[in-house]
C-alpha cells in the first residue's frame, strides 16, 4: 500500500510519468537472457545494466526495472524495481533517427552502481518475470486499440479519396481495384475491434485474457500495416507525399509489428496453445474452443 501511494497515486494523478525498462540490446523476445543485475547489499539492491527501446526513458519520472537478482536462474531469476529519476548512477538517453513515432519519446537507461533501498523492489525476488507479463497484457491491449485507430483512419481518408478523385471520367472509387483495397481495410477494421472487444470484456470480467490480447495485438497490428500500404496505393503519389499524411500512417504502423511481443512471437504462442504445449491463460484458465482434444475425456497431448 505504501508503494502504491508514493508511485501510482502521483502516476494517476498525472502528476508523474512512469516507463516500463524490459528489453535490453541483447534482450528483446528472449526476455531471460537479459544482463541486467541488481545485487543484495544488506539493506539495498545495486543495479547495474542497461534498457534500450523505452518509451518516456529520458521524460518519465519513475522506471519500473527488470533485472537479474539471481543470473542462473533464467527467467525465475527476474526481479522488478522502481527506480526513480534523479538516482545516483541512473542515467537516460533519446533514441534518434526512428523510422515512425517521431511523437513518441523512445530511448535508453542505464545503470552503474545504482542504489536501491529494499522498499523499491516490487513483489518478491524472483516475480519479475511475472509482473513483466502482466504488464505486456495491458500493454498489448493498448496496442491493438491504437492500431484499430490507425485502420480506421486508413479507411476513412481512402473512402473520402476514392469518392473525390476521378481519372477517365469517373470517380476512383467506381474501379474493382480500388473497391479491392476499400473492402480489405473494412475486413481488417472489423475483425480487429471484434478481437480487441473481445479481450476488452474478458479484462472487464477480471477474467485472464493472455491468449485474447495477444491475437488482438496481432492481427490488428498486421492490419493496420496492411492498411496503411493500401492507403498509400489508394492515393498514388500524393500517399507517398507528406502533404496529405497517409505516409506517416504507414511509418507509425510498422513498428508495433515488433514491440509488445512480435508477430511471430505471437504467432508461437498462438500456435502452441493450440497444440497444447503451453496455457496462454494459466493452469487454470480455459483452453481455446478449436483445441479439440480437450473435449470431454479427451487424453492430454504428450508435452513438448
Amino acid at each position: 500500500e505504501e508503494q502504491k501511494q508514493r508511485w501510482l497515486v502521483p502516476q494517476a494523478s498525472g502528476e508523474k510519468i512512469a516507463c516500463f525498462g524490459l528489453t535490453e540490446p541483447a534482450a528483446g523476445s528472449d526476455v531471460a537472457s537479459m544482463k541486467t543485475t541488481a545485487r543484495r547489499e544488506g539493506d539495498v539492491y545495486v543495479l547495474n545494466g542497461q534498457k534500450n527501446w523505452i518509451s518516456y526513458a529520458s521524460v518519465a519520472d519513475h522506471a519500473l526495472v527488470f533485472a537479474k537478482t539471481d543470473p542462473s536462474a533464467k527467467h525465475k531469476g527476474i526481479s522488478a524495481f522502481v527506480v526513480e529519476k534523479g538516482t545516483p548512477g541512473f542515467t537516460t538517453a533519446d533514441t534518434e533517427n526512428k523510422l515512425g513515432v517521431w511523437a513518441g519519446s523512445t530511448g535508453e537507461l542505464f545503470f552503474q552502481n545504482v542504489e536501491l533501498p529494499a522498499e523499491n523492489l516490487i513483489g518478491e525476488e524472483g516475480q519479475g518475470f511475472e509482473i513483466a507479463m502482466y504488464g505486456l497484457d495491458q500493454g498489448r491491449f493498448t496496442v491493438a486499440a491504437g492500431a484499430c485507430g490507425v485502420i480506421r483512419a486508413c479507411l476513412e481518408r481512402s473512402v473520402e479519396y476514392a469518392r473525390d478523385r476521378e481519372t477517365f471520367g469517373q470517380p476512383i472509387g467506381k474501379y474493382q481495384f480500388v473497391q479491392d483495397m476499400i473492402a480489405s481495410m473494412v475486413l481488417g477494421y472489423e475483425t480487429s475491434k471484434l478481437l480487441v472487444m473481445q479481450a476488452a470484456w474478458m479484462k472487464d470480467e477480471g477474467r485472464r485474457n493472455t491468449r485474447e490480447t495477444s491475437l488482438a495485438k496481432w492481427h490488428a497490428t498486421e492490419s493496420a500495416f496492411q492498411a496503411a500500404h493500401l492507403a498509400i496505393q489508394v492515393f498514388g503519389s500524393y500517399g507517398y507525399s507528406a502533404e496529405y499524411g497517409i505516409e506517416r500512417y504507414f511509418r507509425n504502423a510498422r513498428a508495433p509489428l515488433i514491440y509488445e511481443g512480435t508477430t511471430q512471437i505471437h504467432k508461437l504462442m498462438q500456435a502452441e496453445h493450440a497444440l497444447g504445449f503451453r496455457r496462454l491463460n494459466g493452469h487454470t484458465g480455459e483452453m481455446a474452443p478449436l483445441v479439440s482434444w480437450r473435449a470431454p475425456g479427451a487424453a492430454e497431448p504428450v508435452k513438448a
